[in-house]
């Protein structure tokens, strides 16, 4: 008999009931060390004072009036992200799907206003993830997301990860219109894009007159070690896609973009009913606040580095169970030699919380203000869960 809620997650046998900072706590009491930040979206962590204020304070105002009007504290996100970013505006989603779907739109009715229709393919790569929608499935490409959802909807060309010459030959195709890429692959296994590769693809679009659209929905919002990871290579896109840290915990996702990629995009051709709401733009306001702080994002990059350090002591001394670590700032992987669930499920037994993810990678997303301490604390669970790993090899 099928269950209440439809059985799509294969779900730990853990219930969280309350979360403090890096913590949380099971109905039964024990307290775990999250590393997972519910994959990359808790940035600051669990009820952090500072956006739970500016979340009851919405609250008490107004909660929902809808895009028929203004709203203020979407106007002041908007205004934020363009000051922090290569943007020019920003249009508000629910999540990072749901910024895939306006992403594929605005870059097919920019090339159909500019008198090119036929230019609607857009260039995706294997180990991809954008989501779970038609579009996101669709330009992943895998068949574990592909598989029974057919027909799938047209118009993405998939291409190996690395492969340059199958890339420039793609992208010199009449009816490629973009290329849509992840500066850092999550649920692909935390793997990164070189900064010359990076770059090497912003000269390509420029060169064949391509859309470059950027999916920052895990790597962005200053997990890298940078506001936003494509910040490393020193290109700008010319749509990105954002959602998980942007909220903090709260349902949040934007598209970003430059005034030309985003030209079709007028009156009547997209919306969203609780996209931008003010709930989740307060929130989004006081993230911003914080995570766009050079002195915040300094500290994601020296605690990164100590994490790192830590970890790659932590691979020399199990190198049955681990092979290396991946990743830059506190988005970061351990690439296994074990089963990577099998290591999940003995941090579990240290109550201790990593995510898996593609390749055999664990990956470790801590909240970005992670502690010091937290950090030893996290490497020494990890130690005490591959040897018990170990012993089963």
């Amino acid at each position: 008999m099928i269950t209440s809620i439809l059985p799509t997650y294969t779900r730990a046998p853990l219930t969280f009931v309350s979360g403090s900072g890096s913590w949380l706590v099971e109905a039964d009491g024990r307290r775990f060390l999250d590393l997972g930040a519910g994959i990359a979206v808790n940035v600051l962590g669990h009820a952090h004072p500072d956006l739970v204020a500016a979340l009851t304070q919405q609250a008490n105002k107004l909660w929902h009036v809808s895009n028929l009007y203004n709203i203020q504290p979407q106007q002041e996100l908007a205004d934020l992200l363009v000051e922090h970013t290569f943007a020019d505006t920003v249009f508000f989603t629910n999540s990072g799907t749901e910024a895939c779907e306006l992403a594929v739109k605005m870059a097919r009715k920019y090339h159909y206003d500019k008198g090119a229709p036929e230019r609607t393919d857009i260039i995706t790569f294997d180990g991809s993830f954008h989501g779970r929608s038609a579009a996101g499935i669709a330009a992943a490409g895998s068949e574990k997301m592909t598989k029974g959802f057919g027909p799938l909807l047209p118009g993405f060309v998939h291409l190996p990860f690395g492969d340059h010459d199958a890339l420039t030959q793609a992208a010199a195709s009449p009816t490629v219109g973009a290329i849509m890429v992840e500066p850092v692959q999550g649920e692909g296994g935390i793997r990164a894009l070189p900064d010359a590769c990076l770059k090497g693809l912003r000269d390509l679009c420029d060169e064949h007159g391509i859309l470059m659209i950027l999916d920052e929905v895990q790597c962005g919002v200053a997990r890298t070690g940078k506001l936003f990871a494509h910040e490393w290579s020193g290109i700008t896109p010319d749509i990105m896609m954002v959602a998980k840290g942007i909220g903090g915990g709260f349902p949040l996702g934007a598209v970003l973009a430059i005034q030309n990629a985003a030209s079709g995009m007028t009156a009547g051709t997209h919306g969203s009913t609780y996209g931008g709401n003010p709930l989740a733009c307060a929130v989004g306001c006081k993230v911003m606040d914080i995570v766009a702080n050079p002195d915040f994002i300094a500290e994601v990059n020296r605690k990164a580095g100590l994490l790192r350090q830590k970890l790659e002591g932590l691979v020399a001394g199990h190198p049955a169970v681990f092979e290396a670590v991946r990743g830059s700032g506190l988005m970061l992987g351990l690439k296994c030699n074990a089963p990577n669930t099998d290591i999940v499920q003995a941090g579990y037994s240290e109550n201790l919380l990593t995510v898996p993810a593609a390749d055999n990678v664990i990956r470790l997303l801590p909240p970005l203000n992670i502690t010091d301490t937290e950090i030893e604390e996290a490497v020494d669970r990890l130690k005490k869960a591959a040897s018990k790993v170990a012993l089963t090899l």
